[in-house]
């Protein structure tokens, strides 16, 4: 059976909804707080539901067939100013579960992100080295933290040491698609604007404070929900791969793209407004995403990745829209 940390959450009730659907045995470790993420998995059966806090005896009692850890838990708000909260949930959480995969011999897949990039200016590069991600500068505590286990485990290729069998880390970028809508104001730009555009009201973005990207021209590399889980689907058939690798569309599009995207897809032509961004992201926003996805090709991986307006119309019209928008 395979163990999901986060498997409550967005990309990772995306994961589970995967695997039960081909017959997979499936362990999900997540709190289910006080909103409605149960949704994320009532479709599916699942072997057992646990709390992280208990997450260690599990493993100690119960871990013995265990194909894998997906470890997609984590505070994923980049707004977060909790970081004593990060690093327990962040950086403990996973290096405890890389050691316990160590030990056991057992694959272990992780959640890094995009924003451990910083502001781009090093490049989009999933370069798996000391040297290499010693260059990067995150923005956020969020986007820290994930590097701070990126480079702990470079560190341990570097010295050679043992590692598990498998170890994957995958920098996702800006992802989007059913089940995330218990982030909040973590949701995609597409989740947060459905109802609103579909009401008739204007689709709303952030005003541009840099002279060389037009209002709605700054550029992002969105990647649908499926293609993720299809990447990690595939690496869990090939264990001989290992490494660090970016997981985007490898195709910057500009806000703008997505807006209309959206309008086209709620049957609309047009409408879009630009509103001022939070004084508190200004020097924290990130102008220019693109994923390099040469690794992974390299690696083997010959997926296709779902184009923005093939994704943003599937997702407002099969979920979104629909009566019952979970996956």
């Amino acid at each position: 059976m395979y163990l999901v940390t986060g498997g409550a959450g967005f990309i990772g009730s995306n994961l589970v909804a995967e695997l039960a659907a081909r017959g997979e045995r499936v362990v999900v470790c997540d709190w289910m707080r006080s909103d409605e993420r149960w949704r994320n998995l009532a479709r599916h059966e699942i072997v057992d539901l646990i709390a992280p806090d208990a997450l260690n005896d599990w493993l100690h009692w119960d871990s013995r067939k265990l194909r894998a850890v997906l470890h997609m838990g984590a505070i994923s708000a980049t707004t977060e100013t909790d970081v004593d909260l990060i690093v327990r949930n962040n950086i403990r959480a996973s290096l405890d579960l890389l050691q316990w995969c160590q030990q056991a011999d057992v694959p272990f897949i992780y959640a890094s992100s995009a924003a451990t990039y910083g502001d781009g200016s090093a490049g989009f590069d999933d370069e798996f080295s000391v040297e290499a991600l010693a260059r990067l500068r995150p923005l956020n505590a969020y986007g820290w933290s994930k590097h701070v286990v990126d480079r702990r485990i470079a560190r341990l290729v570097e010295e050679g040491a043992k590692l598990p069998p498998q170890w994957v880390g995958l920098k996702f970028f800006n992802v989007y698609g059913p089940n995330e809508y218990h982030k909040g104001t973590m949701q995609s730009v597409v989740a947060r604007n459905f109802a609103a555009v579909r009401a008739g009201e204007p689709m709303r973005l952030f005003r541009s404070y840099r002279p060389q990207y037009a209002d709605g021209g700054q550029l992002r590399d969105f990647i649908y929900v499926r293609d993720c889980v299809d990447v990690m689907m595939w690496l869990l058939e090939h264990p001989h791969v290992s490494g660090l690798f970016n997981v985007g569309s490898g195709r910057a599009r500009t806000w703008l793209d997505l807006a209309n995207a959206l309008l086209r897809a709620c049957g609309r032509d047009k409408g879009v407004e630009f509103i001022d961004m939070p004084s508190a992201l200004i020097d924290k926003y990130q102008y220019f995403t693109e994923a390099r996805m040469e690794r992974l090709r390299r690696a083997g991986y010959s997926g296709a990745f779902t184009p923005l307006e093939q994704g943003v119309t599937e997702y407002v019209q099969r979920y979104l829209a629909a009566p019952d928008p979970y996956r």
